[in-house]
């Protein structure tokens, strides 16, 4: 869209709502409504989430607590680097993390160059889309996000919610009482782009893969049924 385009467009909405009071606006937005929520892909949420992270090119491990999350992410490090090393943001929630059950050797701060890999903590994960959110700040760097060739991010079952607009309301909820963070990142697989023919390519820009870590009592099987159904729509 051009810069005149844009122009008209806000000049116009100017016009139209001259004169009215807040208080109009906001009763002839709310008369609008809200589109209906979209079908998840499964009746159950963590199963329903892992499916959506599967769609995105992503990978999951799902563990029921934290010496297992340790554990789940060594593994992946191994499988895929034959170390455990990672950077890890200074969020006192990744510090508390019981690393040493798994020889894991997290340095904490930005990612720097040479380093493949870096941990991030989702503050939310998104059903609907099969994304996680993360809030960027001096403690959780953006550079963790968006420049690892592996991001690894862990997301508590308890902090799923099913849709956007929940998603928004817990965050404007959260907003309230800690304040604006640096910034609100949506992340929903490895970084993609396509070329004029429509080709799709991953880890163009940013990170190669994307594996989310979902902690908590996930239901049995859950992973397994997520899996299959990938597969079946593959």
């Amino acid at each position: 869209m051009s810069g005149s385009a844009r122009s008209e467009i806000f000049s116009r909405l100017r016009k139209a709502s001259r004169g009215e009071t807040e208080e109009n606006i906001q009763r002839e937005r709310l008369s609008l409504g809200s589109a209906p929520a979209p079908t998840p892909p499964a009746p159950e949420h963590c199963q329903a989430f892992i499916l959506n992270v599967l769609k995105n090119q992503g990978s999951v491990d799902c563990v029921s607590n934290r010496s297992e999350a340790v554990k789940a992410i060594a593994h992946y490090l191994y499988a895929h680097f034959h170390n455990y090393r990672l950077v890890a943001g200074n969020d006192p929630r990744l510090a508390a993390m019981p690393w040493r059950d798994a020889g894991v050797l997290p340095r904490f701060g930005s990612l720097e160059a040479g380093e493949p890999v870096a941990l991030s903590f989702a503050r939310l994960g998104v059903v609907e889309t099969g994304a996680v959110v993360t809030w960027t700040s001096k403690a959780n760097p953006a550079a963790n996000n968006f420049l690892p060739e592996h991001h690894i991010v862990l997301v508590d079952k308890n902090d799923l919610v099913p849709t956007m607009e929940k998603a928004w309301e817990r965050i404007n909820h959260a907003l309230e009482t800690t304040g604006r963070p640096r910034g609100i990142n949506f992340i929903a697989g490895p970084s993609s782009t396509a070329d004029i023919e429509g080709e799709l390519v991953y880890g163009a820009h940013g990170p190669h893969r994307w594996h989310v870590v979902l902690l908590g009592d996930i239901p049995v099987d859950a992973q397994n049924i997520a899996r299959a159904a990938s597969k079946d729509q593959s």
